[in-house]
């Protein structure tokens, strides 16, 4: 089992949440967050003055699926979040020792879904 949190860009999830779907992963938790990469925010001018970069708005999602499905959805991450620009993102893979869902109890692999 695996956890993966994948840090993209607002405008682009709509197309990851169609490139999870396409692959039968339905499953994801979605939160607003701010951040800001390497580019380090934004910078503006103001009164002539360049201002330091703020924290941008992106999306993190965080999904919990079985070793099966790690790889299609890092691909549909990938297909629906890539522009080409800096700022795309970043997906984390991490390793999930337990799962249950609370309803059933049930555990591990099952309480995915």
């Amino acid at each position: 089992m695996k956890y993966i949190i994948a840090v993209i860009q607002p405008d682009r999830m709509d197309d990851v949440l169609q490139k999870l779907e396409e692959k039968e992963i339905h499953l994801v938790t979605v939160t607003s967050v701010m951040g800001r990469g390497r580019q380090k925010g934004v910078a503006t001018i103001y009164r002539s003055h360049k201002e330091a970069g703020s924290l941008l708005k992106k999306i993190k999602l965080e999904i919990a699926v079985n070793d099966a499905f790690v790889k299609p959805a890092v691909d549909a991450i990938v297909a629906g979040g890539r522009t080409g620009e800096v700022g795309d993102g970043k997906i984390f893979v991490l390793d999930l020792s337990e799962c249950m869902r609370i309803r059933t109890g049930e555990t591990g692999s099952v309480a995915i879904g």
